[in-house]
């Protein structure tokens, strides 16, 4: 019988090395308790009582807990209004936007195009200039999209930034010589694209999908300048009017001299700051339950996508 010699290769590490993991734990750890302590402290402020809250006393844990502030929030009716919009328009505009990027960067991935220089300086154009805020509302009155649910799903419609990664991918991934031999078998471009580049491509749809869901999620702006009516108002929105709420009443009780209206307009304050923290946490959450489930095809599509630019 043979003998196996295993050898283990010990490398041995110097001090140097042990002091840089050292030093890169540490600024890691730091940067990652500047990043989550926020949200750590709007999670323990949300359940926390609003005096201890607006008394600053609310730090490392929770004081009084009480579930005030989501009973009060889910009593109000814009939170329930807020989240049916925001959950139709995400679902429509990263339908949106996924169809778009793909039907967009798939022929663009292809040199023999004719004029793909052009269309791709074209696309790159806009990620740097586009025509302002005013020719924008002009151009959504015009096409009588202005205070309808379809202006917050089409201004978003196609993401430049996405199709690029996309195109990087098809280059980078996509077998030429699989797609001529099918061809060759009779295949038309529709059934080469469903039948060989759909399998292949689960990272890049799960990267673009991220990408239009999030965008999509916290978009503000456009509710904020193209749409008036309440019904259509989306969650982040509502986030911001609560916002405004809670300092209004804090300005409220610093201008009031009467004792009791001070007391009064005091307790209407500290219930709006609790709610805002609880809001604040309804809204971040479905993200932040969501990514986890995409975060190994996120990271895929990014580092393939990002190899050839």
């Amino acid at each position: 019988m043979k003998k196996r010699n295993d050898t283990t290769v010990k490398v041995r590490r110097s001090r140097g090395d042990l002091v840089f993991d050292v030093c890169s734990d540490l600024l890691l750890g730091a940067i990652s308790l500047i990043v989550l302590y926020p949200l750590y402290f709007v999670l323990i402020a949300s359940i926390s009582a609003p005096e201890a809250v607006n008394a600053g006393r609310v730090v490392l844990y929770p004081i009084g807990i009480t579930p005030e502030g989501y009973q009060k929030l889910f009593e109000d009716s814009r939170i329930w209004l807020g989240y049916r919009n925001t959950l139709l328009y995400t679902l429509a505009g990263t339908t949106l936007d996924v169809c778009l990027t793909l039907i967009t960067a798939y022929p663009l991935s292809f040199k023999q195009l004719p004029g793909r220089k052009f269309f791709v300086g074209i696309f790159m154009f806009t990620m740097f200039f586009n025509g302002g805020l005013i020719p924008t509302f002009l151009l959504v009155k015009s096409l009588n999209l202005y205070d309808t649910p379809f202006v917050l799903v089409l201004l978003g419609a196609l993401n430049i930034y996405n199709m690029i990664i996309a195109k990087s991918f098809f280059e980078g991934t996509i077998s030429r010589d699989l797609m001529d031999a099918a061809e060759i078998d009779g295949a038309g471009t529709l059934r080469v694209f469903f039948s060989i580049i759909v399998p292949v491509i689960k990272p890049i749809l799960a990267t673009v999908a991220i990408f239009a869901a999030v965008a999509q999620w916290n978009a503000f702006q456009d509710t904020l300048l193209l749409v008036t009516d309440n019904k259509l108002y989306t969650l982040q929105f509502t986030l911001y009017q609560y916002i405004n709420q809670a300092s209004s009443l804090k300005a409220l009780v610093n201008s009031t001299t009467s004792s009791a209206s001070m007391a009064a307009s005091l307790a209407h304050a500290q219930t709006a700051t609790s709610i805002r923290m609880t809001v604040t946490i309804v809204v971040v959450t479905p993200i932040i339950l969501v990514y986890p489930f995409f975060q190994r095809f996120f990271t895929k599509g990014i580092m393939i996508g990002a190899v050839k630019g």
